[in-house]
């Protein structure tokens, strides 16, 4: 088959620069949009949902809706990739999926900020919940299908990282569009207002995805470089042998509680900056670019040292540094003697350089153990692979929801509940780590050998 040259590698990554940018607006604002604090209700927001811990008694609204939405997305999960990973078309086992996903996947995360009643309604809850609905449906039927084409157009150990480095790059800078939008929708409000400046900006972003998700379809021919053969396994079949994989195992107990941890921080991050550090909500934007740029330097010199140091190693030092990072996070605004823009700049700086490696190993890591897989068992499930993985660390991040809505509520007014947040990501980072310290590589590098 052919070997995918730089170009095309670029090409593919376009596809995730697209989706990372949907994404990034779900993750980043939606909270921020439907469980609006003091500072963004006091500049013309409107609280389009009930507020309050009134599901269960116990987490709010918004808490509920994304946590469901999580799990409804990590259920589907290995139903996409076994669709997948059996499909026969003549385009292939991955693209077909891209293609027929990707605007339903634009239009989706569009429709979830477009509330149909201008005030506090449950009809707005209602829509709310159906349009998560469709938005995870959709991000998983383009996702699932490629990631699992990592493994097979990398037909190397050195090429799935190539592939991993760039398409993290793309990953970072779609997320760091995401984080524009504040300062897109703010030369918006003079003629819009808030709420449409911000429906405006997402909607001409969500376009801007669409495109790039397409640029994949349209350049790559998948069966020009994978030979691999549909599988004949059920859905629950496939994932019932992918988590017979002992190392694997460990890789998702261990990214599970990294994503709750992780999700807790960019839930939290505007919300840090406007109640903790008292800034404008444009330096939010302002804080995740320069962490994106400065994440950057450190690609070549990771994807470098990974060889000599093994994938291993660098990520449990980025647990630690992830860890402290959020750690420190629960202090900022009370640091005396530093200024508060000064505090945020500590942060962008400490939490780059384990951005930069999560960026691009674990999927590396996902991709040595399907190989593995494959060497032992004669099967290629690539695409439950990476279901699995998304299956497990979505629950995760369904949990980190429900946590970060409940807590951010205590002492309403005074930050407490964000500092709260930031203490339990870090304790969920640490634990990650500790328990990644299991993994076997050198076994996974001698099944590939």
């Amino acid at each position: 088959m052919k070997k995918l040259s730089t170009g095309k590698i670029w090409l593919f990554a376009m596809g995730q620069f697209g989706w990372a940018m949907l994404s990034g607006l779900i993750s980043n604002w939606l909270v921020y949009f439907y469980q609006p604090d003091e500072v963004a209700i006091s500049q013309g927001q409107t609280v389009f949902i009930p507020q309050g811990l009134v599901v269960l008694g116990i987490f709010t609204v918004i808490g509920g809706i994304t946590a469901f939405g999580r799990i409804f997305d990590a259920i589907t999960d290995p139903m996409i990739a076994s669709w997948s990973d059996r499909c026969e078309s003549k385009q292939g086992r991955r693209i077909p999926f891209l293609k027929w996903a990707s605007l339903p996947l634009a239009a989706s995360t569009v429709l979830v900020f477009w509330s149909p009643v201008g005030t506090t309604s449950t009809l707005n809850a209602l829509f709310l919940f159906a349009m998560v609905m469709a938005y995870y449906l959709s991000i998983t039927a383009y996702c699932t299908p490629y990631n699992a084409l990592i493994p097979e157009l990398g037909h190397t150990q050195e090429e799935r990282l190539n592939i991993s480095t760039v398409i993290s790059f793309t990953f970072i800078a779609g997320t760091a569009m995401a984080y524009l939008a504040p300062t897109i929708w703010g030369a918006f409000i003079p003629s819009l207002g808030r709420v449409n400046a911000i429906r405006a900006t997402f909607t001409a972003i969500a376009v801007v995805a669409w495109i790039f998700m397409l640029i994949p379809v349209l350049t790559i021919k998948e069966k020009e470089y994978v030979n691999t053969v549909p599988t004949r396994e059920s859905a629950f079949s496939s994932l019932t042998s992918t988590f017979k994989n002992a190392e694997f195992r460990k890789f998702v107990g261990s990214d599970i509680f990294y994503w709750i941890g992780l999700t807790m921080f960019q839930t939290g991050l505007p919300f840090f900056v406007t109640s903790l550090l008292k800034l404008p909500e444009t330096m939010t934007t302002l804080y995740f670019v320069g962490m994106t740029a400065l994440s950057l330097v450190f690609y070549l010199p990771i994807n470098k040292l990974t060889p000599k140091f093994g994938k291993k190693k660098l990520m449990l030092f980025a647990f630690a540094v992830f860890g402290a990072a959020f750690f420190y996070t629960g202090f900022i605004g009370n640091i005396p003697g530093i200024p508060a823009a000064v505090q945020g700049g500590i942060l962008t700086v400490v939490a780059a350089l384990p951005m930069a490696i999560f960026g691009i190993l674990p999927q590396a890591v996902v991709a040595d153990i399907a190989e593995s897989d494959a060497t032992q068992t004669g099967e290629n499930r690539e695409g439950m692979f990476y279901a699995a993985r998304t299956f497990a660390f979505k629950l995760g991040q369904s949990l980190s929801m429900l946590l970060f809505t409940a807590v951010s509520t205590i002492g309403t007014g005074t930050g407490m509940g964000y500092r709260v947040a930031a203490f339990l990501a870090a304790v969920f980072c640490v634990l990650g780590g500790l328990i990644f310290i299991a993994y076997n590589e050198k076994k996974i590098n001698a099944n590939i050998r």
